[in-house]
Parts: structure tokens; C-alpha cells; sequence
């Protein structure tokens, strides 16, 4: 005797999106097919630009990796090696390299390797957008001078 479930919509999708879909614990058809019902919904609304601004300012939301983005963000696009950087920040190698991958998973920093030092510097192009995401509807869309502000391009003051 057969069940009296409703019968669920299938989409013919490739094999390799299936069986993506079922080493996520999505499921698929036998035949391939990608069962509606078991597809994670996701809806766009904007959110990506806020998530990375919640990302960036959780990084910044604590002294120390404040005080590495700030050093950073003095240097230039120059940056500093990891050892300047930790004597300057007064902090030992092992912190600074926990609060670097911090700031470099938020965007708001990279390194490049020169010679035998690892060179960090700030992601200014991150900074400015985070910036402008937070001033986006200033004063309620109206000038105010926080929108006069240039953005920074790290290239020093003159």
C-alpha cells in the first residue's frame, strides 16, 4: 500500500550538481534528479555587503588587532614586516600572527612575502568600503561633510 505523501517536484540538474548536493546532505534521485524539498532556500536580499561590514568590524572590535589595523593603515601600502610590526605593537610574534589572520580573514589586511620577511599591509580598498558602507545614508541622504571626506588611497598625507 502506498503512502498518501504528496509527490515532490524534481529538476533534472547534471550528475556532478547531484552528488555535490548529496555530499552536502541535500540528496538526489536516483536518476539524477535534485529533489526540491531537500534544497537549502537561500534568498538574496542584500546581506552580503552587511555581513562582510559585520565581519570587518568584529575584527576591529578588539584593542589589539585596532592597534595592528591602525599601524598598518599609518605605514602605507608600504605595510611592515611582521617583526617591525610586533615591536611596535609591543606584542610577541606568536599573538601578532593570531590577530594578523584576523584582520587578513576580515579583508582588512594582506601580506606578500620580500626576501625572507613577510610584509603586511592594510587592504585600504576594504577600509574605504566599509567606511562608506557606514556613512551610506548619512544625515539622512542629505551633504553633511562626512561625505566630503576624500577616501583614503594610502598614499601618505602631502
Amino acid at each position: 500500500m502506498k503512502s498518501a505523501r504528496p509527490a515532490q517536484a524534481r529538476l533534472p540538474f547534471s550528475d556532478s550538481v547531484a552528488s555535490r548536493a548529496n555530499r552536502r546532505g541535500a540528496g538526489a534521485h536516483a536518476h539524477g534528479d535534485f529533489l526540491l524539498e531537500r534544497i537549502p532556500r537561500f534568498q538574496y536580499a542584500g546581506n552580503m555587503e552587511s555581513k562582510d561590514a559585520v565581519i570587518a568590524l568584529s575584527a576591529l572590535a578588539q584593542a589589539t588587532r585596532l592597534n595592528i589595523f591602525r599601524t598598518l593603515v599609518e605605514a602605507g601600502p608600504a605595510g611592515l614586516n611582521a617583526g617591525r610590526l610586533a615591536e611596535i605593537a609591543a606584542i610577541p610574534p606568536s599573538s601578532l600572527s593570531f590577530h594578523l589572520k584576523e584582520l587578513s580573514h576580515a579583508g582588512l589586511a594582506e601580506s606578500r612575502q620580500e626576501g625572507r620577511f613577510v610584509v603586511y599591509s592594510a587592504r585600504f580598498e576594504t577600509m574605504n568600503r566599509l567606511l562608506a558602507y557606514l556613512t551610506e545614508n548619512c544625515c539622512g541622504g542629505t551633504p553633511c561633510g562626512a561625505s566630503d571626506t576624500p577616501a583614503c588611497t594610502g598614499g601618505g598625507s602631502s
